[in-house]
């Protein structure tokens, strides 16, 4: 595999397809360019999916989102456009995308984009502590 930038993003097999699982992942470097000035933007990206039959492969996201550092993009549109190509190689059950962009002019940006496979419903969160309270210390 290639260490220089590319567009090409890899999967593999999910291991336990049978499971609903969170893959959480936190990308601190992603830069692209201001299409108005030139100038760099800098961005920390939060990805967040559920995978259904693949799971993408670190490597080649690390050189897709290295792919983006001479571009010029719109933070919305940059968001949306890495999701949608997210969707396209996974086809993941659940895929959220938020882009925490650094200040600019005085302005933080975030944009938060999302995808949920047709029918797929997330399950409620398992509160553990109202299964197992704790003991209580009073005597």
């Amino acid at each position: 595999m290639s260490t220089l930038p590319s567009k090409s993003l890899e999967t593999f097999s999910n291991p336990s397809p049978e499971h609903d699982y969170h893959i959480h992942m936190e990308i601190p470097e992603f830069t692209c360019l201001c299409p108005k000035t030139g100038q760099p933007d800098f961005a920390t990206l939060v990805l967040d999916y559920v995978p259904d039959t693949t799971c993408l492969e670190l490597k080649s996201l690390k050189l897709y989102i290295w792919s983006f550092r001479n571009e010029g993009h719109f933070h919305e549109d940059v968001t949306n456009r890495i999701l949608q190509d997210l969707i396209t190689a996974a086809q993941p059950r659940f895929m959220r995308l938020t882009a925490k962009f650094y200040v600019r002019g005085g302005i933080f940006t975030t944009v938060v984009t999302e995808h949920r496979k047709l029918g797929w419903l997330a399950q409620p969160p398992v509160n553990l502590m109202q299964l197992n309270p704790q003991p209580s210390t009073q005597a």
